[in-house]
């Protein structure tokens, strides 16, 4: 009895600290990303960008609650920030640059007026982001190792179900639709030349992460030989 006391008090501090964990990093995130947006906007009526933010913190919101009642490992994996592949390191760098510059251009578009995207075509974006991030849900809930970094957990296997029958990296695919989206929900043109630059970042990233997989984790060389597609389906 006083065992099964203990390892529910222990689960519950465990979960206590993933939920305070999130909160710092959602707060962190969203402060930061508000600043980005904002600031080089000059304003705060900024419409296009309350309504992004909004999509995104709902859905993590969603995902968050989803991983605390299923699956709260998974979360402690999705938390996790520092890579230990040397060349992944280089590669994380790098993107924090591109986010960066993807996120201050549509301020700075929505304050000198560069581009006038129409109202059907925010709309679009918007709806293609919130599909992209229940891709990355759906993800999430056929692949529990699906860490944030590159690592092989203990007994991972190969996932060779749901999305991962038509593509190897669809967490990357949902990531493309959200991103490369973002500058028309934002409402910037101009923005739209740093989101494309993602797609040459994950084909970086994605043969530097098969080189890892191929070498760690059994049977992702027969998996690679069945799946032809990395990304994008009939593509590449």
């Amino acid at each position: 009895m006083n065992d099964e006391r203990n390892s529910t008090a222990d689960s519950g501090i465990y979960i206590n600290k993933l939920k305070k964990t999130v909160i710092i990093r959602l707060f962190l995130v969203f402060t930061v990303l508000g600043l980005m947006l904002f600031l080089p906007a000059g304003t705060f009526l900024y419409l296009e960008a309350w309504v992004y933010m909004a999509i995104l913190l709902i859905s993590m919101i969603f995902a968050v609650i989803y991983l605390i009642k299923n699956d709260p490992e998974l979360l402690e994996r999705r938390l996790r920030m520092k890579e230990k592949e040397a060349e992944q390191k280089i590669i994380i760098a790098v993107s924090y640059l591109y986010c960066l510059v993807n996120f201050l251009i549509p301020g700075f578009d929505r304050r000198y007026g560069w581009s006038k995207v129409p109202l059907a075509i925010v709309i679009i974006a918007d709806v293609i982001i919130l599909l992209g991030y229940v891709l990355f849900l759906f993800v999430l809930k056929e692949n529990r190792y699906a860490s944030r970094i590159i690592e092989v957990g203990q007994g991972q296997k190969v996932i060779t179900t749901g999305p991962y029958a038509a593509v190897r990296h669809p967490m990357y695919f949902s990531a493309l639709l959200m991103y490369v989206f973002s500058p028309l929900a934002l409402g910037s043109y101009w923005a739209m030349v740093a989101a494309i630059l993602l797609v040459f970042y994950l084909i970086v990233r994605i043969r530097n992460e098969e080189k890892f997989l191929t070498r760690e984790l059994r049977g992702y060389r027969e998996y690679a030989q069945k799946v032809k597609y990395r990304l994008i389906p009939g593509i590449w």
